[in-house]
Protein backbone atom coordinates (compact mmCIF):
# COMPACT_ATOMS: atom_id res chain seq x y z
CA UNK A 1 0.00 0.00 0.00
CA UNK A 2 2.83 2.49 0.86
CA UNK A 3 4.07 1.89 -2.59
CA UNK A 4 1.07 2.31 -4.36
CA UNK A 5 0.17 5.69 -2.37
CA UNK A 6 3.81 6.45 -3.23
CA UNK A 7 3.25 6.27 -7.13
CA UNK A 8 0.40 8.42 -6.54
CA UNK A 9 2.01 11.15 -4.24
CA UNK A 10 4.61 10.97 -7.56
CA UNK A 11 2.45 12.63 -10.37
CA UNK A 12 1.44 16.29 -7.95
CA UNK A 13 -0.12 17.89 -10.65
CA UNK A 14 -2.56 14.79 -11.81
CA UNK A 15 -5.38 16.41 -13.27
CA UNK A 16 -7.59 12.77 -12.72
CA UNK A 17 -7.52 13.34 -8.70
CA UNK A 18 -9.84 15.52 -6.92
CA UNK A 19 -8.40 14.68 -3.57
CA UNK A 20 -5.74 12.00 -2.83
CA UNK A 21 -6.21 10.85 0.71
CA UNK A 22 -3.25 11.38 3.18
CA UNK A 23 -1.16 9.04 5.08
CA UNK A 24 -3.64 9.52 8.31
CA UNK A 25 -6.92 8.89 6.45
CA UNK A 26 -5.36 5.96 4.47
CA UNK A 27 -3.91 4.34 7.94
CA UNK A 28 -6.81 4.59 9.73
CA UNK A 29 -8.85 2.21 7.21
CA UNK A 30 -5.70 -0.25 7.32
CA UNK A 31 -5.93 -0.02 11.06
CA UNK A 32 -9.67 -1.02 11.14
CA UNK A 33 -9.41 -3.62 8.28
CA UNK A 34 -6.61 -5.30 10.73
CA UNK A 35 -9.03 -5.14 13.45
CA UNK A 36 -12.08 -6.29 12.14
CA UNK A 37 -10.04 -9.48 10.35
CA UNK A 38 -8.83 -10.71 13.47
CA UNK A 39 -12.28 -10.39 14.95
CA UNK A 40 -13.49 -12.18 12.89
CA UNK A 41 -10.98 -15.22 13.23
CA UNK A 42 -8.92 -13.99 10.18
CA UNK A 43 -11.67 -15.53 8.01
CA UNK A 44 -10.45 -14.52 4.60
CA UNK A 45 -13.65 -15.63 2.84
CA UNK A 46 -15.31 -12.34 4.86
CA UNK A 47 -12.74 -10.36 3.22
CA UNK A 48 -12.84 -10.77 -0.48
CA UNK A 49 -11.09 -7.63 -1.30
CA UNK A 50 -8.38 -7.20 1.40
CA UNK A 51 -6.23 -4.54 0.87
CA UNK A 52 -6.82 -3.82 -2.96
CA UNK A 53 -6.10 -0.39 -3.48
CA UNK A 54 -8.94 1.64 -5.43
CA UNK A 55 -10.49 5.05 -5.61
CA UNK A 56 -13.66 7.11 -6.37
CA UNK A 57 -15.68 9.35 -8.65
CA UNK A 58 -16.18 12.19 -6.19
CA UNK A 59 -19.78 12.45 -7.01
CA UNK A 60 -19.48 9.44 -4.14
CA UNK A 61 -19.64 10.21 -0.45
CA UNK A 62 -16.99 9.31 1.52
CA UNK A 63 -17.47 10.29 5.16
CA UNK A 64 -15.27 12.96 6.63
CA UNK A 65 -14.27 14.02 2.79
CA UNK A 66 -15.94 16.80 0.71
CA UNK A 67 -17.86 15.75 -2.19
CA UNK A 68 -17.11 18.14 -4.97
CA UNK A 69 -18.70 16.86 -8.13
CA UNK A 70 -16.17 18.85 -9.62
CA UNK A 71 -18.12 22.36 -8.51
CA UNK A 72 -16.08 23.55 -5.53
CA UNK A 73 -18.80 25.57 -4.63
CA UNK A 74 -21.15 22.75 -4.39
CA UNK A 75 -18.93 20.75 -2.30
CA UNK A 76 -19.83 19.72 1.33
CA UNK A 77 -18.50 17.24 4.21
CA UNK A 78 -20.08 14.28 4.43
CA UNK A 79 -20.92 12.39 7.80
CA UNK A 80 -21.23 8.73 6.39
CA UNK A 81 -19.79 6.75 3.77
CA UNK A 82 -21.52 6.57 0.33
CA UNK A 83 -23.80 2.43 1.14
CA UNK A 84 -21.33 1.26 -2.16
CA UNK A 85 -18.05 2.14 -0.54
CA UNK A 86 -19.46 1.13 2.76
CA UNK A 87 -19.61 -2.35 1.14
CA UNK A 88 -16.34 -1.92 -0.29
CA UNK A 89 -14.44 -1.39 2.93
CA UNK A 90 -16.27 -3.59 4.88
CA UNK A 91 -14.86 -6.81 1.85
CA UNK A 92 -11.68 -5.40 2.66
CA UNK A 93 -10.44 -2.98 0.28
CA UNK A 94 -8.86 0.44 0.93
CA UNK A 95 -9.86 3.79 -0.68
CA UNK A 96 -6.91 6.27 -1.63
CA UNK A 97 -9.04 8.96 -3.02
CA UNK A 98 -11.31 11.18 -5.01
CA UNK A 99 -11.43 11.23 -8.79
CA UNK A 100 -11.91 14.03 -11.47
CA UNK A 101 -15.30 14.08 -13.66
CA UNK A 102 -17.70 16.40 -15.70
CA UNK A 103 -19.12 18.65 -13.46
CA UNK A 104 -22.28 17.09 -12.40
CA UNK A 105 -21.22 13.66 -14.46
CA UNK A 106 -22.93 16.18 -17.43
CA UNK A 107 -20.49 14.97 -20.10
CA UNK A 108 -18.84 12.32 -21.62
CA UNK A 109 -15.15 13.71 -22.52
CA UNK A 110 -13.59 14.72 -19.57
CA UNK A 111 -12.74 18.56 -20.02
CA UNK A 112 -15.40 19.99 -18.26
CA UNK A 113 -13.76 20.47 -14.95
CA UNK A 114 -12.28 23.60 -12.95
CA UNK A 115 -9.89 20.87 -11.63
CA UNK A 116 -8.58 20.25 -15.27
CA UNK A 117 -9.02 18.28 -17.79
CA UNK A 118 -8.12 14.26 -17.64
CA UNK A 119 -6.17 13.40 -21.01
CA UNK A 120 -6.24 9.98 -22.52
CA UNK A 121 -3.33 7.44 -20.70
CA UNK A 122 -2.30 6.41 -24.51
CA UNK A 123 -1.91 10.27 -26.04
CA UNK A 124 -2.38 13.47 -23.94
CA UNK A 125 -3.57 15.36 -27.18
CA UNK A 126 -6.89 12.81 -26.39
CA UNK A 127 -9.75 13.23 -24.24
CA UNK A 128 -10.08 10.49 -21.93
CA UNK A 129 -13.74 9.77 -21.81
CA UNK A 130 -16.25 11.34 -19.13
CA UNK A 131 -17.58 11.70 -17.16
CA UNK A 132 -15.91 9.33 -14.90
CA UNK A 133 -12.67 10.68 -16.59
CA UNK A 134 -10.33 10.73 -13.40
CA UNK A 135 -11.71 7.12 -12.43
CA UNK A 136 -10.84 5.77 -15.77
CA UNK A 137 -7.23 7.09 -16.08
CA UNK A 138 -6.37 5.84 -12.79
CA UNK A 139 -6.65 2.33 -13.18
CA UNK A 140 -5.69 2.57 -16.81
CA UNK A 141 -2.09 3.79 -15.51
CA UNK A 142 -2.63 1.06 -13.03
CA UNK A 143 -2.85 3.58 -9.97
CA UNK A 144 -5.48 1.43 -8.28
CA UNK A 145 -6.85 -1.97 -8.63
CA UNK A 146 -10.21 -0.82 -9.64
CA UNK A 147 -12.57 2.48 -9.23
CA UNK A 148 -15.66 3.37 -8.53
CA UNK A 149 -17.89 5.80 -11.71
CA UNK A 150 -20.88 6.32 -12.36
CA UNK A 151 -23.25 5.91 -15.45
CA UNK A 152 -26.18 7.54 -16.65
CA UNK A 153 -25.90 8.17 -20.69
CA UNK A 154 -22.27 6.05 -20.92
CA UNK A 155 -20.29 7.59 -18.61
CA UNK A 156 -19.01 4.19 -17.53
CA UNK A 157 -18.12 2.60 -20.54
CA UNK A 158 -16.72 5.39 -22.88
CA UNK A 159 -13.80 6.43 -20.51
CA UNK A 160 -13.25 2.72 -20.30
CA UNK A 161 -13.23 2.38 -24.27
CA UNK A 162 -10.71 5.35 -24.57
CA UNK A 163 -8.33 4.34 -21.87
CA UNK A 164 -8.32 0.40 -22.69
CA UNK A 165 -9.95 -1.03 -20.01
CA UNK A 166 -13.17 -2.39 -18.46
CA UNK A 167 -16.42 -1.10 -17.33
CA UNK A 168 -18.79 -2.78 -15.88
CA UNK A 169 -22.22 -0.56 -16.31
CA UNK A 170 -24.39 -2.76 -13.42
CA UNK A 171 -28.26 -3.43 -14.11
CA UNK A 172 -29.90 -0.58 -12.32
CA UNK A 173 -30.54 -0.33 -8.98
CA UNK A 174 -28.13 -3.43 -8.20
CA UNK A 175 -25.48 -1.30 -7.01
CA UNK A 176 -27.31 1.64 -4.41
CA UNK A 177 -26.64 5.24 -5.54
CA UNK A 178 -27.37 6.51 -1.59
CA UNK A 179 -24.66 8.98 -0.96
CA UNK A 180 -23.99 9.51 -4.30
CA UNK A 181 -24.82 12.84 -6.19
CA UNK A 182 -27.47 12.50 -8.52
CA UNK A 183 -27.17 13.48 -12.46
CA UNK A 184 -30.73 11.96 -13.63
CA UNK A 185 -31.31 10.22 -10.15
CA UNK A 186 -34.00 7.91 -11.37
CA UNK A 187 -31.28 6.34 -14.49
CA UNK A 188 -28.06 6.93 -12.23
CA UNK A 189 -25.89 3.56 -12.11
CA UNK A 190 -22.67 3.05 -9.97
CA UNK A 191 -20.26 1.77 -12.97
CA UNK A 192 -16.98 -0.35 -12.10
CA UNK A 193 -13.70 0.45 -13.95
CA UNK A 194 -11.02 -2.19 -13.61
CA UNK A 195 -7.89 -4.23 -15.80
CA UNK A 196 -10.01 -7.07 -16.22
CA UNK A 197 -13.61 -8.19 -17.14
CA UNK A 198 -12.51 -11.11 -13.78
CA UNK A 199 -11.43 -7.58 -11.54
CA UNK A 200 -15.24 -6.21 -12.33
CA UNK A 201 -16.92 -9.27 -11.47
CA UNK A 202 -15.25 -9.89 -7.86
CA UNK A 203 -16.05 -5.92 -7.12
CA UNK A 204 -19.37 -6.48 -8.24
CA UNK A 205 -19.95 -9.31 -6.26
CA UNK A 206 -18.45 -6.96 -2.93
CA UNK A 207 -20.47 -4.02 -4.02
CA UNK A 208 -24.21 -5.33 -4.97
CA UNK A 209 -27.20 -5.64 -2.75
CA UNK A 210 -30.50 -4.40 -1.86
CA UNK A 211 -30.51 -1.21 0.37
CA UNK A 212 -33.40 0.23 2.31
CA UNK A 213 -32.32 3.85 2.05
CA UNK A 214 -32.26 3.74 -1.60
CA UNK A 215 -35.68 4.37 -3.15
CA UNK A 216 -34.14 2.97 -7.13
CA UNK A 217 -32.31 0.14 -4.69
CA UNK A 218 -33.52 -3.37 -6.29
CA UNK A 219 -32.95 -6.65 -4.79
CA UNK A 220 -31.43 -8.80 -7.45
CA UNK A 221 -34.10 -10.44 -9.61
CA UNK A 222 -33.46 -13.95 -11.34
CA UNK A 223 -29.48 -13.43 -12.30
CA UNK A 224 -27.86 -15.08 -15.82
CA UNK A 225 -24.87 -16.27 -15.01
CA UNK A 226 -23.65 -17.66 -17.91
CA UNK A 227 -25.49 -16.43 -21.44
CA UNK A 228 -25.94 -19.71 -23.73
CA UNK A 229 -23.33 -21.30 -26.54
CA UNK A 230 -23.29 -21.27 -29.03
CA UNK A 231 -24.14 -17.32 -28.68
CA UNK A 232 -26.39 -15.33 -30.04
CA UNK A 233 -24.84 -11.58 -30.90
CA UNK A 234 -27.28 -9.22 -32.15
CA UNK A 235 -25.18 -6.21 -34.59
CA UNK A 236 -26.79 -2.89 -35.51
CA UNK A 237 -28.05 -3.40 -39.29
CA UNK A 238 -26.77 0.22 -39.62
CA UNK A 239 -23.10 1.83 -38.16
CA UNK A 240 -22.49 5.18 -37.29
CA UNK A 241 -18.71 5.80 -36.81
CA UNK A 242 -18.40 9.90 -38.52
CA UNK A 243 -16.39 9.19 -40.95
CA UNK A 244 -13.55 7.52 -38.15
CA UNK A 245 -12.04 4.63 -40.51
CA UNK A 246 -10.07 3.38 -37.97
CA UNK A 247 -12.87 2.49 -35.30
CA UNK A 248 -15.12 1.15 -38.37
CA UNK A 249 -12.02 -1.18 -39.27
CA UNK A 250 -11.29 -2.09 -35.10
CA UNK A 251 -15.20 -2.63 -35.21
CA UNK A 252 -14.98 -4.98 -38.12
CA UNK A 253 -11.85 -7.02 -36.67
CA UNK A 254 -13.97 -7.57 -33.02
CA UNK A 255 -17.02 -8.98 -35.27
CA UNK A 256 -14.66 -11.33 -36.99
CA UNK A 257 -13.59 -12.03 -33.61
CA UNK A 258 -16.70 -12.45 -32.02
CA UNK A 259 -17.27 -14.99 -34.75
CA UNK A 260 -14.15 -16.85 -34.13
CA UNK A 261 -15.07 -17.37 -30.91
CA UNK A 262 -18.16 -19.66 -31.96
CA UNK A 263 -20.77 -16.94 -31.37
CA UNK A 264 -23.59 -16.01 -34.72
CA UNK A 265 -24.53 -12.72 -35.41
CA UNK A 266 -28.01 -11.19 -36.58
CA UNK A 267 -28.39 -7.44 -37.84
CA UNK A 268 -31.10 -5.38 -36.18
CA UNK A 269 -32.77 -2.09 -36.30
CA UNK A 270 -30.86 0.72 -34.03
CA UNK A 271 -33.68 3.08 -34.85
CA UNK A 272 -36.07 2.36 -31.94
CA UNK A 273 -32.90 2.52 -29.70
CA UNK A 274 -31.84 5.51 -30.82
CA UNK A 275 -35.10 7.31 -30.32
CA UNK A 276 -35.43 6.31 -26.91
CA UNK A 277 -31.61 7.79 -26.47
CA UNK A 278 -32.91 11.20 -27.79
CA UNK A 279 -35.29 10.81 -25.01
CA UNK A 280 -32.21 11.72 -22.47
CA UNK A 281 -31.21 14.92 -23.55
CA UNK A 282 -33.48 16.14 -25.78
CA UNK A 283 -36.53 15.14 -23.46
CA UNK A 284 -37.75 15.91 -20.09
CA UNK A 285 -35.00 14.01 -18.19
CA UNK A 286 -32.63 16.92 -18.28
CA UNK A 287 -35.02 18.40 -15.94
CA UNK A 288 -33.42 15.63 -13.31
CA UNK A 289 -30.16 17.34 -13.75
CA UNK A 290 -31.70 20.49 -12.86
CA UNK A 291 -33.99 18.75 -10.37
CA UNK A 292 -30.26 17.28 -8.44
CA UNK A 293 -28.95 21.45 -8.59
CA UNK A 294 -31.71 23.46 -8.85
CA UNK A 295 -30.79 25.48 -5.88
CA UNK A 296 -27.16 25.87 -6.76
CA UNK A 297 -28.12 26.93 -10.17
CA UNK A 298 -30.78 29.48 -8.84
CA UNK A 299 -29.04 31.06 -6.51
CA UNK A 300 -24.82 30.96 -8.30
CA UNK A 301 -25.88 29.59 -11.96
CA UNK A 302 -22.39 31.98 -12.71
CA UNK A 303 -20.19 29.00 -10.97
CA UNK A 304 -21.32 26.32 -12.79
CA UNK A 305 -19.30 25.01 -16.17
CA UNK A 306 -20.84 27.57 -19.07
CA UNK A 307 -21.61 23.74 -20.75
CA UNK A 308 -22.97 21.93 -18.25
CA UNK A 309 -25.24 25.61 -16.98
CA UNK A 310 -26.74 25.54 -21.10
CA UNK A 311 -27.45 21.63 -20.72
CA UNK A 312 -29.06 21.97 -17.47
CA UNK A 313 -31.11 24.82 -18.74
CA UNK A 314 -32.87 23.04 -21.46
CA UNK A 315 -35.07 21.84 -18.26
CA UNK A 316 -36.92 25.17 -18.73
CA UNK A 317 -37.99 23.76 -22.49
CA UNK A 318 -40.48 21.20 -20.73
CA UNK A 319 -43.36 21.25 -18.83
CA UNK A 320 -45.46 18.62 -16.98
CA UNK A 321 -47.12 17.76 -19.90
CA UNK A 322 -44.22 16.77 -22.10
CA UNK A 323 -42.55 14.46 -19.30
CA UNK A 324 -45.76 12.43 -18.80
CA UNK A 325 -45.85 12.39 -23.17
CA UNK A 326 -42.05 11.41 -23.18
CA UNK A 327 -42.36 8.57 -20.50
CA UNK A 328 -45.39 6.78 -22.42
CA UNK A 329 -43.25 6.57 -25.55
CA UNK A 330 -40.33 5.17 -23.78
CA UNK A 331 -42.66 2.45 -22.75
CA UNK A 332 -43.85 2.31 -26.32
CA UNK A 333 -40.09 1.79 -26.96
CA UNK A 334 -39.61 -0.83 -24.75
CA UNK A 335 -42.37 -2.83 -25.40
CA UNK A 336 -40.93 -2.45 -29.19
CA UNK A 337 -37.46 -3.57 -28.60
CA UNK A 338 -38.42 -5.93 -26.03
CA UNK A 339 -38.65 -8.87 -28.52
CA UNK A 340 -35.01 -8.25 -30.00
CA UNK A 341 -33.94 -10.03 -27.13
CA UNK A 342 -35.86 -13.18 -28.31
CA UNK A 343 -33.49 -13.95 -30.93
CA UNK A 344 -30.54 -12.65 -29.43
CA UNK A 345 -28.91 -13.19 -26.34
CA UNK A 346 -26.18 -9.75 -26.19
CA UNK A 347 -25.68 -6.91 -28.09
CA UNK A 348 -22.50 -5.80 -29.78
CA UNK A 349 -21.61 -2.06 -30.40
CA UNK A 350 -19.04 0.10 -30.52
CA UNK A 351 -18.45 1.53 -27.16
CA UNK A 352 -18.07 5.09 -28.82
CA UNK A 353 -18.10 5.48 -32.54
CA UNK A 354 -14.96 7.91 -32.79
CA UNK A 355 -12.65 9.93 -30.44
CA UNK A 356 -11.56 13.34 -30.38
CA UNK A 357 -8.91 15.49 -29.47
CA UNK A 358 -8.96 18.29 -26.47
CA UNK A 359 -8.92 20.93 -28.92
CA UNK A 360 -11.43 19.21 -31.16
CA UNK A 361 -13.70 18.94 -28.04
CA UNK A 362 -13.46 22.43 -27.00
CA UNK A 363 -13.70 23.73 -30.14
CA UNK A 364 -17.52 22.19 -30.80
CA UNK A 365 -18.22 20.72 -26.74
CA UNK A 366 -21.92 19.80 -27.53
CA UNK A 367 -22.13 17.95 -30.83
CA UNK A 368 -19.05 15.99 -30.43
CA UNK A 369 -19.62 15.06 -26.73
CA UNK A 370 -22.93 13.64 -28.55
CA UNK A 371 -21.10 11.68 -31.00
CA UNK A 372 -19.92 10.07 -28.31
CA UNK A 373 -23.11 8.48 -26.61
CA UNK A 374 -24.38 7.21 -30.09
CA UNK A 375 -24.20 3.80 -28.42
CA UNK A 376 -24.90 4.42 -24.55
CA UNK A 377 -27.66 7.03 -24.13
CA UNK A 378 -30.26 4.49 -24.56
CA UNK A 379 -28.95 1.55 -22.25
CA UNK A 380 -30.34 2.45 -18.61
CA UNK A 381 -33.76 4.52 -20.30
CA UNK A 382 -34.40 0.66 -21.31
CA UNK A 383 -33.35 -0.84 -18.45
CA UNK A 384 -30.17 -2.88 -19.81
CA UNK A 385 -26.73 -3.96 -18.37
CA UNK A 386 -23.44 -3.10 -20.53
CA UNK A 387 -20.14 -4.24 -20.16
CA UNK A 388 -17.27 -2.13 -21.89
CA UNK A 389 -14.25 -4.25 -23.07
CA UNK A 390 -10.92 -3.30 -25.18
CA UNK A 391 -10.86 -5.12 -28.28
CA UNK A 392 -8.13 -3.52 -30.45
CA UNK A 393 -4.94 -1.11 -30.73
CA UNK A 394 -5.60 1.02 -33.94
CA UNK A 395 -2.93 2.20 -35.82
CA UNK A 396 -2.75 5.89 -34.27
CA UNK A 397 -1.62 3.86 -31.11
CA UNK A 398 -5.30 4.57 -29.95
CA UNK A 399 -7.17 2.02 -27.88
CA UNK A 400 -10.73 1.11 -29.82
CA UNK A 401 -13.16 -0.77 -27.14
CA UNK A 402 -16.70 -2.68 -27.80
CA UNK A 403 -19.81 -3.00 -25.12
CA UNK A 404 -21.54 -6.11 -24.75
CA UNK A 405 -25.24 -5.17 -23.84
CA UNK A 406 -27.87 -7.56 -22.11
CA UNK A 407 -31.20 -7.67 -20.54
CA UNK A 408 -31.05 -6.59 -16.53
CA UNK A 409 -29.08 -8.89 -14.33
CA UNK A 410 -27.07 -10.13 -16.82
CA UNK A 411 -23.79 -8.70 -15.21
CA UNK A 412 -22.03 -11.90 -13.92
CA UNK A 413 -23.10 -13.34 -17.26
CA UNK A 414 -21.38 -10.23 -19.71
CA UNK A 415 -18.69 -10.35 -17.09
CA UNK A 416 -17.73 -13.92 -18.06
CA UNK A 417 -18.06 -13.23 -21.46
CA UNK A 418 -15.74 -10.44 -20.75
CA UNK A 419 -12.85 -12.39 -19.67
CA UNK A 420 -13.31 -14.75 -22.36
CA UNK A 421 -12.94 -12.28 -24.53
CA UNK A 422 -9.47 -10.39 -23.13
CA UNK A 423 -8.04 -13.71 -22.56
CA UNK A 424 -8.43 -14.35 -26.52
CA UNK A 425 -7.71 -10.93 -27.75
CA UNK A 426 -4.37 -11.16 -25.35
CA UNK A 427 -4.17 -6.93 -25.60
CA UNK A 428 -1.95 -5.01 -22.62
CA UNK A 429 -3.67 -4.19 -19.79
CA UNK A 430 -4.82 -0.33 -19.76
CA UNK A 431 -1.56 1.59 -20.57
CA UNK A 432 0.48 -0.61 -18.42
CA UNK A 433 2.42 -3.42 -19.83
CA UNK A 434 0.44 -6.62 -18.16
CA UNK A 435 -1.52 -8.79 -19.83
CA UNK A 436 -4.10 -11.35 -18.74
CA UNK A 437 -1.39 -13.70 -17.86
CA UNK A 438 0.50 -11.70 -16.17
CA UNK A 439 -2.43 -10.84 -14.18
CA UNK A 440 -2.48 -14.50 -13.30
CA UNK A 441 0.94 -14.20 -12.22
CA UNK A 442 0.81 -11.43 -10.15
CA UNK A 443 -2.01 -13.24 -8.21
CA UNK A 444 0.11 -16.00 -7.70
CA UNK A 445 3.10 -14.05 -6.34
CA UNK A 446 0.87 -12.21 -4.00
CA UNK A 447 -0.75 -15.15 -2.44
CA UNK A 448 1.40 -18.17 -0.55
CA UNK A 449 1.39 -21.76 -2.15
CA UNK A 450 -0.04 -22.39 1.10
CA UNK A 451 -3.74 -22.98 1.39
CA UNK A 452 -5.45 -19.70 3.21
CA UNK A 453 -6.84 -20.44 6.51
CA UNK A 454 -10.10 -21.52 6.53
CA UNK A 455 -9.71 -22.41 2.82
CA UNK A 456 -9.91 -25.53 0.88
CA UNK A 457 -7.81 -25.53 -2.63
CA UNK A 458 -9.65 -26.77 -5.58
CA UNK A 459 -8.29 -27.69 -9.27
CA UNK A 460 -10.71 -26.54 -12.04
CA UNK A 461 -10.15 -27.43 -15.80
CA UNK A 462 -12.56 -26.84 -17.74
CA UNK A 463 -15.80 -24.32 -17.43
CA UNK A 464 -14.70 -22.86 -14.36
CA UNK A 465 -11.12 -21.58 -15.56
CA UNK A 466 -10.60 -17.62 -15.43
CA UNK A 467 -12.60 -15.93 -18.19
CA UNK A 468 -14.88 -19.34 -18.73
CA UNK A 469 -18.79 -19.10 -18.61
CA UNK A 470 -18.63 -20.92 -15.04
CA UNK A 471 -16.24 -19.37 -13.45
CA UNK A 472 -18.46 -16.61 -11.63
CA UNK A 473 -19.06 -19.86 -8.98
CA UNK A 474 -16.14 -19.21 -7.38
CA UNK A 475 -15.64 -15.44 -7.50
CA UNK A 476 -18.73 -14.80 -5.80
CA UNK A 477 -18.37 -17.21 -3.16
CA UNK A 478 -15.25 -15.28 -2.28
CA UNK A 479 -13.14 -18.24 -4.07
CA UNK A 480 -9.02 -16.49 -4.99
CA UNK A 481 -7.23 -17.52 -7.80
CA UNK A 482 -3.60 -18.82 -6.32
CA UNK A 483 -1.73 -19.94 -9.56
CA UNK A 484 -1.91 -22.04 -12.87
CA UNK A 485 -0.70 -25.70 -12.50
CA UNK A 486 -0.44 -29.06 -14.09
CA UNK A 487 -1.84 -32.64 -12.78
CA UNK A 488 0.37 -35.50 -12.62
CA UNK A 489 0.96 -37.22 -16.25
CA UNK A 490 -2.05 -40.12 -14.81
CA UNK A 491 -4.83 -38.32 -16.45
CA UNK A 492 -6.87 -37.95 -19.62
CA UNK A 493 -9.80 -35.39 -20.25
CA UNK A 494 -12.50 -35.70 -22.43
CA UNK A 495 -14.71 -33.15 -24.48
CA UNK A 496 -18.20 -34.35 -22.13
CA UNK A 497 -20.98 -34.55 -25.40
CA UNK A 498 -24.37 -32.43 -24.62
CA UNK A 499 -23.47 -30.06 -22.16
CA UNK A 500 -24.24 -25.83 -21.49
CA UNK A 501 -21.92 -24.88 -21.26
CA UNK A 502 -19.27 -27.02 -22.99
CA UNK A 503 -17.81 -28.99 -20.30
CA UNK A 504 -14.41 -31.23 -20.16
CA UNK A 505 -14.14 -34.87 -17.88
CA UNK A 506 -10.83 -35.29 -15.98
CA UNK A 507 -10.48 -39.03 -15.46
CA UNK A 508 -7.47 -40.62 -13.86
CA UNK A 509 -5.87 -43.64 -15.90
CA UNK A 510 -3.63 -46.33 -15.41
CA UNK A 511 -1.34 -46.55 -18.62
CA UNK A 512 -1.67 -43.45 -21.41
CA UNK A 513 -2.12 -40.33 -19.16
CA UNK A 514 -0.53 -36.72 -19.70
CA UNK A 515 -0.34 -33.73 -17.64
CA UNK A 516 -3.55 -31.87 -18.09
CA UNK A 517 -3.11 -28.00 -17.70
CA UNK A 518 -5.16 -26.58 -14.21
CA UNK A 519 -6.30 -23.63 -12.34
CA UNK A 520 -5.69 -23.69 -8.51
CA UNK A 521 -8.60 -21.67 -6.43
CA UNK A 522 -8.68 -21.51 -2.45
CA UNK A 523 -12.13 -21.42 -1.47
CA UNK A 524 -13.49 -20.86 1.95
CA UNK A 525 -14.86 -24.17 3.17
CA UNK A 526 -18.30 -22.15 4.16
CA UNK A 527 -18.98 -21.72 0.71
CA UNK A 528 -17.51 -25.37 -0.47
CA UNK A 529 -20.58 -27.18 0.03
CA UNK A 530 -23.25 -25.04 -1.64
CA UNK A 531 -20.36 -24.89 -4.66
CA UNK A 532 -20.59 -28.32 -4.62
CA UNK A 533 -23.91 -29.15 -4.85
CA UNK A 534 -24.16 -27.18 -8.40
CA UNK A 535 -22.03 -29.20 -10.18
CA UNK A 536 -24.24 -31.86 -12.10
CA UNK A 537 -23.71 -35.64 -13.09
CA UNK A 538 -21.17 -37.04 -14.06
CA UNK A 539 -18.97 -34.75 -12.99
CA UNK A 540 -18.06 -34.46 -9.14
CA UNK A 541 -15.59 -33.16 -6.57
CA UNK A 542 -12.22 -35.98 -5.24
CA UNK A 543 -9.18 -35.50 -5.47
CA UNK A 544 -6.80 -34.93 -8.03
CA UNK A 545 -2.55 -34.89 -8.04
CA UNK A 546 -0.63 -32.20 -9.07
CA UNK A 547 2.54 -32.73 -11.21
CA UNK A 548 4.43 -31.63 -7.97
CA UNK A 549 2.71 -34.53 -6.06
CA UNK A 550 0.70 -32.63 -3.74
CA UNK A 551 -3.33 -33.78 -3.81
CA UNK A 552 -6.04 -31.03 -3.76
CA UNK A 553 -9.73 -31.63 -4.40
CA UNK A 554 -10.87 -31.40 -8.13
CA UNK A 555 -13.06 -32.21 -10.73
CA UNK A 556 -13.55 -35.51 -11.78
CA UNK A 557 -15.89 -37.50 -14.22
CA UNK A 558 -17.72 -40.77 -13.64
CA UNK A 559 -16.44 -43.65 -15.81
CA UNK A 560 -20.28 -43.42 -17.68
CA UNK A 561 -19.76 -39.83 -18.75
CA UNK A 562 -16.44 -40.46 -21.15
CA UNK A 563 -18.27 -43.11 -22.74
CA UNK A 564 -18.03 -41.94 -26.65
CA UNK A 565 -17.00 -38.87 -25.22
CA UNK A 566 -13.87 -37.46 -27.16
CA UNK A 567 -10.46 -37.96 -25.84
CA UNK A 568 -8.87 -34.22 -26.26
CA UNK A 569 -6.05 -35.08 -23.92
CA UNK A 570 -3.26 -34.33 -26.62
CA UNK A 571 -4.43 -30.22 -26.66
CA UNK A 572 -2.86 -30.43 -22.82
CA UNK A 573 -5.99 -28.56 -21.44
CA UNK A 574 -9.46 -27.10 -21.83
CA UNK A 575 -7.86 -23.94 -23.35
CA UNK A 576 -5.87 -25.20 -26.07
CA UNK A 577 -8.97 -27.60 -26.89
CA UNK A 578 -11.53 -24.22 -27.65
CA UNK A 579 -8.93 -22.53 -29.52
CA UNK A 580 -8.18 -25.48 -31.97
CA UNK A 581 -11.89 -25.57 -32.33
CA UNK A 582 -11.89 -21.97 -33.35
CA UNK A 583 -9.13 -22.42 -35.58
Amino acid sequence: MIDVAARIAATPQDTAWILRFDETTIDAQLVALAERFAAAGRDWSRFPLYGIPFAIKDNIDFAGQPTTAACPEFAYVPKQHAHVVQRLLDAGAICLGKTNLDQFATGLNGTRSPYGTVPNAFDPAYVSGGSSSGSASTVARGLVSFSLGTDTAGSGRVPAGFNNIVGLKPTKGALSTQGVVPACRSLDCVSIFALTAADADAVYGAAAGFDAGDIYSRAAGAQCTALPAPLRIGVPARLEFFGDSASEKAFSEAMQRALRLGASITRFDLDPFLEAAALLYDGPWVAERYAAIDTLFEARAEVIHPVVRAVIAKARNFDAVATFKAAYRLEELRRATAPLWNGIDAMLVPTAPTIYTIEAMLADPVKKNSDFGFYTNFVNLLDLSAIALPAAMRDDGLPCGVTFIAPAWSDHALCALGARWQHDTGLALGATALTIGDAVENVSRSHSQAVAPGCVRVAVVGAHLSGMPLNHQLTTRGARLVTDARSAADYKLYALANTTPPKPGLARVAQGGTSIALELWDMPVSRFGEFVAEIPAPLGIGSVELDSGAWVKGFICEPCGIDGARDISGFGGWRSYLSSLRG
